[in-house]
């Protein structure tokens, strides 16, 4: 059995950033070894474990197959043959395709270093468009990095054109759209996420709503720029987004057109309200000093 840190973790580490979480990859071991040491198992179809007293997640080695539509239409193999690079291969970019062995050495099969250092998002390998996930994860990656210089590679723009221009998204929960945008408009550079969404095509797909930011571009990052990075950031971030959005509507309407959109993405109910109550109080919000 190998214990190996992959992923998020890998990356940070190497830009210097700070790693809340740990991820872990078990190669070599079976579903009956991980329980005789004590590990939790998470779910029934997924091979990964909870580590017993630090509650990080173990995930054995495993291989998946595309078997049906959206983010969940996978088969996942797991056994103690598949190598480390066999799961590394499955993973979105090269820079989170990297993995640190107990001696602190790292196992980069795919120039994970190279693109972290170039400063480019790249995918693994072809099979990143099997998953129409990965271009809102892209899109996120690219507002957590954008201010460090980051772009994206071409072909990866191409493939999340390609999902974009499928019917892969539609088929996307509601949960997991709000999960990577609620996690991405928290990011360092938030626009960046729906300027890279409208470059592949993904935001007249899953937010109609936010094309009018595109129009709006300077008008939406000056504001995001007097933000202040205080601890509900993102929610701050989307009601002003909303309300650039929405400034050429009427008032009735651009709430209605709000509504609409959180009861779609199911968003907090906290975030529906402020959204609408910036909306419907922006103006007076701008000559705050004034008045």
């Amino acid at each position: 059995m190998q214990i190996y840190l992959v992923g998020g973790a890998v990356r940070d580490q190497l830009l210097n950033y700070p790693v809340y979480d740990k991820d872990w990859v078990v190669v070599g071991a079976t579903v009956d070894e991980m329980l005789e040491q004590g590990f939790q198992p998470v779910g029934k179809d997924f091979p990964v474990f909870i580590h017993p007293k630090t509650g990080e997640e173990y995930a054995l080695a495993r291989t998946e197959r595309k078997s049906g539509k959206g983010y969940t239409g996978f088969q996942y193999f797991a056994s103690p043959d598949v190598s480390l690079a066999e799961d590394l291969v499955r993973r979105d970019l090269t820079i989170n395709a990297m993995a640190q062995a107990d001696n602190g050495e790292i196992i980069d099969p795919y120039n994970g270093q190279q693109d972290l250092n170039n400063r480019i998002l790249r995918h693994v390998s072809p099979a990143f468009a099997e998953d129409p996930l990965r271009v809102l994860r892209v899109a996120r990656f690219y507002a957590r990095y954008a201010h460090l210089g980051f772009s994206i590679a071409d072909e990866t723009v191409e493939l999340m054109i390609q999902l974009s221009t499928s019917d892969e998204l539609i088929h996307l929960t509601a949960e997991r759209v709000w999960k990577e945008t609620e996690r991405a408009l928290a990011e360092e550079t938030p626009f960046a996420y729906i300027e890279l969404l409208n470059r592949c095509q993904a935001l007249l797909v899953l937010f109609p709503e936010w094309l009018q930011l595109i129009d709006s571009e300077q008008q939406a990052r000056s504001v995001l720029n007097r933000l202040q990075r205080t601890e509900h950031f993102g929610q701050n971030v989307f009601s002003c987004l909303m309300t650039v959005a929405t400034t050429q509507l009427p008032d009735d309407e651009a709430l209605r057109l709000i509504a609409s959109m959180c009861e779609r993405l199911r968003t907090p109910k906290a975030w529906l309200q402020q959204a609408q109550q910036v909306r419907q109080w922006h103006q007076a919000i701008a000559d705050i000093e004034s008045l």
